[in-house]
């Protein structure tokens, strides 16, 4: 394998007013125009490669590059005799599949917005809001769903009932079967509507999760996602010298899963096998066999699951030495990657291999593509996001001693929101960079070359009852490294109060129960007193001590709107529905309540 990193250090402008504004100042090479380009150029230079895989029985049902763009075109000619365009999105209901691949890349290859929507939507009751207003606002020609019958109930309902439903398997009467699509014959009216798309045509509507509101509807065009893969390519060269091979479960209307990763195997040439597992109690031991029958280059992945991993690989010598068999890169999103979990790797990567692959995370949003930051230089510690990729300016405004507002501009970079002026109009500021509301810290404030480090999110920042600032989301990245094992996330609290508090989620592996909301087992808290005992012992004042703990019994809720789309708590949503157990944890005579 080449050497996976680069030496480059970023170009920086400092103002008068102490902003400053980074750039890469790395080339890219060639971008594409559309990616039925990339569809096209590997079905011609490697037409038998395996493109997209499932399982099926007990092997992998596989659809190769030739395969792939014959079947693409066969839909997408389906889709435009049925009177599908660029005005009449069709919103996907269900999650990753080989058939969700193929109708995805159809309606990119003749201009149809795909409107790819989190399962929970349309599977649990209580996210219905959430469904009518995406259909709603996206005002759809189209729904397709994987299984008729989980998908039935949101398929009947008034929003959804009288557009034309596809269906892969147990459609309900009067629906078109996926397999129906199949039989479209590609002709001159075809090759047109590709020739008429570009860079500039409407790929896909993503929902970002709204944690006080409704989500909104975040345009990618094709120029925003093939930008964002030459990004790639410029910072990570050793894409090319050889074709990426990927096990992955992350879901598709999340953009890190849906373009990221997607668009990541598909611009390389690369194989995606689709993970039916997932790195909670009961799916993961489906991801472990599927990692026996896939040897992977690359590892894209939340930290929980690289945590599960990591204990599994400790007891199971075949699956350490099938992981680090010629893996490339451990990438790791989400959040920050446990500082034990990140040297456990090393380590076995080290014992297995004689060599580490490369370690690294990105920072970017829907809004981005998602890439805008990216750590490709070497040296990464976890939490470390890197410098801008090229084509891309970060401008930093300075908010705190050593901490900075990013913001960023750039061709991967959003115009504005989707049907939607007033949200748009305060998304930029006047030089035209996107309002993220995130934070970074210089690794080295005297090299700028070693980057930047997520500092948390300046919208959950809240004063203390004495108007110190509590900077949350830094502090909840430290309070999961030091609860690492013990915890599945936390809130931080403390939001006009005199000190700040903590309410614990813990894992459902532990099998712990609790009543009136809240756990009280023994064990278990004296380890989360003695891990948070020790984190306050190394704290700078109020604004850094965690002061007290509440651990909740019940986990975070999909369908209220407690988790997101892309699997991260909302706390908004959280602090408001359990504003009850936020009171009782700012009681000094409640039995539940950890002091630290």
């Amino acid at each position: 394998m080449p050497d996976p990193y680069i030496s480059h250090s970023p170009d920086v402008e400092t103002r008068e007013d102490g902003v400053l504004i980074l750039g890469s100042g790395l080339q890219t090479g060639p971008v594409a125009d559309k990616t039925g380009d990339w569809l096209h150029h590997w079905a011609v230079q490697a037409p038998d490669r395996v493109f997209l895989a499932e399982r099926d029985g007990g092997g992998w049902r596989v659809v190769t590059y030739a395969q792939a763009l014959d079947r693409v075109r066969r839909i997408a000619a389906a889709l435009l005799s049925r009177g599908m365009g660029p005005d009449t999105p069709l919103v996907v209901l269900s999650g990753p599949s080989v058939n969700h691949g193929l109708l995805a890349l159809a309606t990119q290859y003749i201009g149809v917005p795909l409107v790819p929507l989190a399962e929970q939507y349309a599977l649990i009751p209580e996210a219905y809001p959430r469904l009518r207003h995406a259909v709603e606002k996206t005002a759809p020609g189209m729904v397709y769903s994987e299984d008729g019958k989980a998908f039935a109930a949101a398929l009947a309902r008034t929003e959804l009932a009288g557009l034309p439903q596809v269906v892969a398997r147990d459609g309900p009467d009067g629906s078109i079967a996926f397999d129906d699509l199949l039989a479209g014959a590609p002709d001159a009216a075809l090759d047109a509507a590709f020739a008429a798309v570009g860079p500039d045509s409407l790929a896909k509507i993503l929902f970002t999760s709204g944690s006080t509101s409704l989500p909104k509807g975040v345009p990618q065009t094709q120029r925003m996602m093939c930008v964002n893969q030459a990004q790639l390519r410029a910072c990570l060269p050793f894409l090319k010298a050889h074709p990426p091979v990927l096990l992955d479960w992350m879901p598709w209307n999340h953009v890190f899963g849906g373009n990221f990763v997607f668009n990541a195997i598909l611009a390389n040439g690369g194989s995606y096998y689709l993970d039916d597992g997932k790195p909670i109690k009961g799916r993961f031991g489906r991801t472990l066999e599927n990692l026996g029958m896939v040897n992977a280059t690359l590892s894209l992945n939340v930290p929980i699951a690289y945590a599960m991993l990591v204990d599994a690989m400790r007891d199971d010598a075949k699956l350490r030495a099938g992981f680090f068999d010629g893996l490339d890169m451990i990438f790791y999103a989400g959040a920050s990657l446990p500082a034990d979990v990140w040297a456990a790797l090393e380590g076995m990567a080290n014992s297995e291999t004689g060599r580490v692959p490369m370690m690294t995370s990105s920072w970017g949003l829907t809004e981005t593509a998602p890439m805008a930051v990216m750590h490709y230089q070497g040296g990464a510690e976890t939490g470390h996001i890197g410098v801008p990729v090229p084509m891309v300016e970060a401008k930093l405004i300075p908010e705190s001693p050593g901490r900075y507002e990013i913001r960023v501009r750039g061709p991967n970079v959003m115009d504005g929101y989707f049907d939607d002026a007033e949200k748009t109009k305060g998304a930029f500021d006047d030089e035209g960079f996107f309002i993220t509301n995130d934070a970074v810290r210089f690794v080295d404030e005297a090299d700028p070359a070693k980057g930047v480090k997520f500092d948390g999110r300046i919208s959950e920042d809240f004063k203390l009852q004495t108007g110190t600032w509590v900077q949350a989301g830094n502090l909840r990245l430290e309070a999961l490294a030091a609860l690492s094992g013990l915890v599945q996330d936390v809130v931080i609290t403390g939001a006009d109060q005199r000190e700040i508090g903590i309410l614990i989620f813990p894992p459902a592996t532990l099998g712990l129960s609790g009543k009136d909301g809240t756990i009280r087992d023994a064990h278990y808290l004296a380890q989360i007193a003695e891990r948070l005992s020790a984190l306050a012992a190394n704290a700078t004042g109020s604004a850094s001590r965690i002061a007290r703990a509440l651990v909740l019994a019940d986990p975070p809720h999909v369908g209220d709107g407690e988790i997101t789309a892309k699997g991260s708590l909302n706390n908004a949503v959280i602090l408001r529905r359990r504003a009850g157990l936020l009171k009782r944890l700012y009681r000094d005579d409640d039995p539940s309540v950890l002091r630290v």
